[in-house]
């Protein structure tokens, strides 16, 4: 598995093909494939590019919670289909990001992509500057998450 650390400052060419940064290539692993899911975040106003493995990860635990005979689960597995598209790197080491895609990340020019451990996400330059948590905030939210004994054991 890939893990991604960083954050780098890239530029979209005309055709909406972003150059995967040499740091996030070295971080994959040699076996790894250069095949990638791009999908809009659940939460954030961002794209989220799984590597073929970690979005493989992600598939197991969709299915191993959800049954498609259930019109709520569903719904959400349309949902989270929705605006899902495969990518991989051409022989210049980018990515042909789809512009609906980057529409609704609201993606023009100036991205930014940030490692996030297995993933990576995409943010308008923009938009991921006004992201910043105050640092007691990021530091009460760290204790509350990871400070206990049982932290992360649930």
């Amino acid at each position: 598995m890939a893990t991604f650390i960083g954050d780098y400052s890239c530029r979209l060419d005309a055709k909406g093909r972003v150059i995967l940064p040499a740091a996030f290539k070295r971080q994959m692993p040699p076996a790894a494939e250069d095949r990638f899911v791009v999908r809009k975040d659940i939460f954030e106003g961002c794209l989220v590019l799984y590597s073929i493995d970690d979005w493989n990860r992600q598939l197991e635990k969709v299915r191993s919670r959800i049954n498609p005979y259930n019109r709520e689960h569903n719904i959400f597995l349309r949902n989270f289909f929705k605006g899902t598209a495969e990518v991989s790197l051409d022989s210049s080491n980018r990515l042909l990001i789809p512009k609906r895609l980057l529409d609704l990340a609201g993606i023009q020019k100036d991205v930014v992509l940030a490692g996030q451990d297995g993933r990576i996400e995409m943010w308008a330059e923009e938009v991921y500057a006004r992201i910043e948590m105050p640092s007691d905030d990021f530091a009460n939210l760290a204790e509350k998450l990871l400070g206990s004994p049982d932290a992360g054991s649930a």
